[in-house]
């Protein structure tokens, strides 16, 4: 009976319309990690994918011509300088497009059409100011199934792969071998030769990313590979040289909530955005593919709170967080001694308030002798949160940086309309009116520059993390990021270690076509992006302040203290040789501490207790007056203020000699 009912169940032709397990795109899906096994199952190939229908009409195509005109010629803040800086001309490359597509019997296919709009934009080197692609393309990534990084042998690059996708297995090849050639190319002209299809504000940017799209590339800002398959030629460790041919494949990371949000986004935050959409594409992929682990600690996370406080963590140990995607915090032993080490993936969340405040719980349960914040690979996001976070790290109050407009009649009208905003609460533009309506007589290029981050909250709950801090940067760093280091070079927070010699230098505040057509209000010069087509602009530029005031982050970037060229072993062994050099400059630095508390409050007199380490003066503030100074050693101090009365802020701040060393508040 068996047999027979086999049998027929073999013979029995489909039902209409019945459903079958679809076909995987390659074997090793079957064996991807639980926590992203439904995303990666969608994954298809590259020429499956070429079949999905593409059509733009004729119209549609002069519309996204046109707007991108409106953007670049009367929103784009750094027009003047890129045209100058990289010898380009994207206006006029525009016109041209437009009058070919208006004269053009035959019309101009989708994909050279994408290819010339990606180009002109990719011309200005500037990772703010994008075309978007529309459907199929917006949402989808390609990749092969390994991470390949670069490190330094001998002082000569050389490339390795890192990681590789769960699942994934074709020995010899694996994590540790080192790539020689890319499709018959020696791999150095083949990076090049990916690094100048993408944009990026100075070399070393390019080659960052140039590097990274080898093998992961988001499809929102770029055409599918023309290739439908990579050949890549390997050495393994015992010296033996291989060749391993390896597909494309095509899969829609969820980027909901993340992505989605920077382009389409017209909240209060959306005015104070600063980020690299496409970067953050390539990380949210990287993690589904070789993180898979986060995702599942974020699903572990979610609704529940991490523990406020542990005595000790051991080397090595993470510390739980509540953003495990944003903020990773765990103890390192090095041979200098055991510090903490904070990884800020990205400035991308919804709440800048709850990030610092996350962010001041972790540190605070780390080792207090010196901490390492990482951020490369940090595309940046809510310009918010990378300059509130500064506070936390310095006793000195924060400069926030200055952003521009350039002179338009458009950007003023925005500015008129937005003064304060009647369509988004919070926005409040007034600040750079006056300065803009004086251009139209004295010929001005830029209008006066004034924060995004308000000084107040800037400075609002002050220093938490007391000992020395060094942060780690690379290429990669970008926007919002490049902001936090510039502020953390320029009030002197602590050293800083490039892997690179520059961050990725992107120096603006980015407004989406959908946050200008929203601010314009009617009858305006913005009109609707078909097929899911979208656009991006820097609108305002930043600039440094300090003893750098006035120095424009766009295109020059922050350049590190000290330089690391990156080991096999930081690729291979959690970055062994990397944590050991942040270390060793970490351990050159001296420890200071204070910390007060309220012991007793009676009759309008308060006893607080202050607790110092390397500090020799601690000057008393009550809200920002000062009201007296004590010598202090090494210990507690106990100290009665008369006739407090009421008050909102208790300030403390010491000195060693002379020098602002720390700062402790007290709210009544």
């Amino acid at each position: 009976m068996a047999r027979k009912t086999l049998q027929r169940s073999l013979n029995k032709p489909k039902a209409p319309g019945r459903r079958h397990r679809k076909t995987l795109a390659a074997p090793f899906l079957m064996d991807t990690h639980a926590a992203v096994k439904t995303v990666m199952a969608a994954t298809e190939t590259l020429p499956d994918f070429r079949q999905t229908p593409s059509e733009l009409e004729a119209e549609e195509k002069l519309q996204l011509v046109r707007q991108a005109l409106v953007l670049l010629q009367d929103n784009y803040v750094h027009l003047p300088l890129k045209e100058s800086m990289h010898a380009v001309r994207p206006i006029q490359a525009l016109n041209l497009l437009l009058q070919r597509l208006e004269s053009s019997d035959e019309g101009i296919s989708d994909l050279e059409f994408h290819a010339e709009m990606l180009r002109i934009f990719t011309s200005v080197r500037d990772l703010h100011t994008n075309y978007f692609l529309p459907a199929p393309y917006n949402e989808k990534t390609a990749y092969v199934p390994f991470l390949l990084e670069s490190f330094f042998e001998g002082g000569e690059r050389r490339y390795l792969v890192s990681h590789m996708v769960a699942g994934f297995d074709q020995p010899p090849f694996g994590p540790g071998v080192e790539v020689f050639s890319w499709n018959g190319a020696p791999i150095d002209l083949a990076v090049a030769a990916n690094a100048a299809r993408f944009a990026g504000s100075n070399a070393e940017a390019r080659r960052a990313r140039g590097l990274e799209r080898m093998t992961i590339r988001p499809l929102i800002q770029s055409l599918p590979p023309d290739e439908d398959f990579v050949l890549v030629g390997y050495r393994t460790p015992d010296g033996q040289e291989h060749e391993i041919r390896l597909n494309w494949l095509v899969f829609t990371p969820d980027a909901s909530g993340a992505v989605d949000a920077q382009i389409e986004d017209v909240s209060a935050s959306a005015f104070a955005m600063g980020v690299d959409v496409d970067g953050q594409m390539a990380g949210i992929a990287k993690k589904l593919l070789f993180a898979p682990g986060v995702v599942a600690a974020e699903a572990a996370a979610h609704g529940k709170k991490p523990p406020r406080r542990r005595k000790r963590f051991e080397a090595g140990e993470t510390v739980p967080s509540s953003m495990p995607s944003v903020l990773h915090a765990k103890v390192v032993e090095t041979p200098q001694g055991t510090f903490g080490h904070i990884r800020i993936h990205t400035f991308s969340v919804d709440d800048a308030d709850a990030f610092v405040s996350e962010f001041v719980r972790l540190s605070e349960m780390l080792p207090q002798e010196g901490l390492i914040i990482d951020v490369r690979g940090n595309g940046g996001g809510l310009i918010f949160a990378g300059e509130r976070l500064l506070q936390v790290l310095t006793p000195k109050l924060i400069e926030t940086e200055r952003t521009q407009f350039i002179n338009t009649a458009l950007n003023l009208d925005i500015v008129r309309r937005n003064a304060p905003s009647a369509s988004i609460q919070g926005l409040d533009l007034d600040p750079w009116r006056a300065s803009m309506e004086e251009s139209i007589s004295t010929g001005a290029v830029y209008s006066r520059g004034y924060p995004i981050t308000e000084k107040a909250t800037a400075n609002g709950i002050g220093q938490r993390y007391k000992g020395p801090v060094v942060l780690i940067t690379d290429a990669k760093c970008y926007s919002t990021t490049d902001i936090f280091a510039a502020g953390f070079q320029d009030h002197q927070i602590g050293p800083i270690i490039g892997v690179d010699g520059n961050t990725g230098a992107g120096g603006a505040n980015v407004w989406t076509h959908s946050l200008l057509r929203r601010l314009a209000g009617r009858n305006s010069p913005y009109g609707r992006l078909p097929g899911g087509a979208n656009m991006r602009v820097a609108i305002r530029r930043t600039l440094r302040v300090l003893d750098r005031a006035g120095t424009p982050v766009e295109d020059l970037g922050v350049q590190p203290d000290y330089l690391h060229q990156t080991t096999r072993a930081d690729l291979l062994d959690g970055n062994v040789d990397l944590l050991a050099f942040a270390a060793s400059k970490l351990a050159e630095l001296p420890v200071r501490s204070l910390r007060a508390e309220t012991l007793s409050t009676q009759d309008g007199d308060r006893a607080i207790s202050i607790e110092t380490e390397n500090l020799s003066r601690v000057d008393v503030y009550l809200d920002n007056r000062p009201i007296g100074a004590l010598d202090v050693e090494d210990g507690t101090t106990e100290l009665t203020i008369e006739d407090v009365g009421d008050f909102e802020t208790l300030f403390l701040q010491g000195f060693d000699d002379d020098v602002l060393a720390a700062a402790w508040r007290i709210n009544s």
